[in-house]
């Protein structure tokens, strides 16, 4: 079992050389209010432990040299970002770079214990490969409402059989070490502040628009997750009264209106009714339709794949137009697998959000897409499990 730091000192400096890398004991003491007495005592326990260990000398500031401090390069962290079509595993080291990664094709409809033999097949070829000999954890992102103390999945829309399933519990027996599970949206969240676009930035959404909708919401720098683990699920807010029935048993839901299942039927029936010959060709050489087919005729000029996607882009922008109004965050990252769709998308959010929204929380409001890919997730996994891990036990 990986040591864990003995106190709030030790959790601190364990997240200053992940985040910041090696770095030497006098600029960890110009970060953290401690003598230089004290912070000698907590990083000779810290080295002690094996979860750090000395790097070499660093830069001279004027009399002794001091050693560089560095994470353990043995520590090693699993993350896993469960879609519902496919999963993506990766290694990472304690700095949370990203050493192997893989991505399947996958239906989470199969159940739990199907898309986890799956996984563990994947993270047994990484660690074959040879990047890992074990995991000191795993962070683990499933696409539905989670209750999070326990890592429970909790009535998943578009997860049938998942409901109460242990998933944080069943893991840590396969793999042999701590896990934790989060709503996947969060994870996209955590991977890109900790990797991607939302790096300098404290409070953000981060809209997934994928099978499904949802927003990782981070409130100061952490993910805020609400009184149950349900915060952020604005696949669900009604975008149309009375309007199209949706997975979840309401009617009218943004979800039912622009996810990619939802893109995916409106471009099938367009292409059956004649709109598209584009949509048409492509429903015709493959016998179905997905939000890539979308992009695809979209690049290529078709105006029916663009009326789609500025449509779903008008809708998402207006749930997240009042989302800006009352939250007033610094940034809106815009990702997941529809964001193939590219810039028509992104320019009907932003014309939505800048024409809706108060011009003060409006002014100087980026609405990006996201850096990182199918990366963020894991890398979010990561950043999820080594929160875990370097923090007092």
């Amino acid at each position: 079992m990986t040591a864990r730091p003995a106190n709030g000192h030790q959790a601190r400096l364990l997240r200053l050389l992940r985040d910041g890398g090696p770095n030497s004991r006098a600029q960890l003491g110009d970060q953290v209010d401690l003598s230089r007495s004290k912070l000698a005592v907590e990083v000779d326990r810290l080295l002690e432990t094996g979860l750090v260990v000395a790097d070499g000398l660093a830069a001279s500031r004027g009399g002794r040299r001091s050693h560089n401090i560095r994470l353990a390069p043995a520590l090693r962290f699993l993350g896993v970002d469960i879609g519902a079509t496919s999963v993506d595993v990766a290694v990472t080291n304690a700095e949370l770079e990203v050493l192997g990664h893989i991505n399947q094709p996958m239906d989470v409809r199969e159940g739990p214990v199907a898309v986890f033999e799956q996984v563990l097949a994947m993270a047994a070829k990484l660690k074959a490969s040879g990047l890992a000999e074990g995991f000191d954890g795993a962070g683990i992102g499933v696409p539905g409402p989670v209750r999070f103390p326990e890592g429970v999945p909790v009535a998943p829309p578009i997860m049938p059989g998942w409901d109460g399933f242990p998933v944080r519990e069943a893991l840590s027996q396969e793999l042999g070490c701590p896990v934790m599970v989060d709503n996947d949206v969060n994870l996209m969240a955590m991977g890109e502040q900790h990797a991607g676009v939302a790096r300098s930035v404290g409070d953000f959404l981060c809209v997934k628009i994928g099978t499904g909708i949802g927003c990782g919401i981070v409130v100061g720098g952490e993910v805020y997750r609400g009184t149950t683990g349900s915060a952020g699920d604005i696949g669900h807010i009604q975008a149309e009264p009375d309007g199209r029935p949706c997975a979840c048993g309401n009617r009218g839901c943004l979800e039912a209106y622009f996810s990619g299942a939802a893109l995916a039927r409106d471009a099938e029936e367009a292409a059956r009714e004649g709109r598209s010959a584009e949509l048409a060709t492509r429903l015709d050489e493959t016998g179905r339709l997905s939000a890539v087919d979308v992009a695809a005729a979209a690049a290529a000029g078709d105006p029916t794949a663009l009326d789609l996607i500025r449509e779903g882009g008008n809708r998402t922008g207006q749930v997240i137009a009042g989302l800006v109004s009352f939250f007033n965050p610094g940034l809106v990252v815009i990702g997941g697998g529809v964001t193939g769709l590219g810039h028509t998308l992104l320019a009907a959010i932003r014309t939505q959000v800048y024409r809706q929204s108060l011009p003060l929380a409006t002014g100087n409001l980026p609405i990006v897409l996201g850096e990182l890919g199918p990366t963020a997730g894991v890398i979010g996994g990561a950043r999820l499990i080594s929160d875990h891990v370097f923090s007092p036990a």
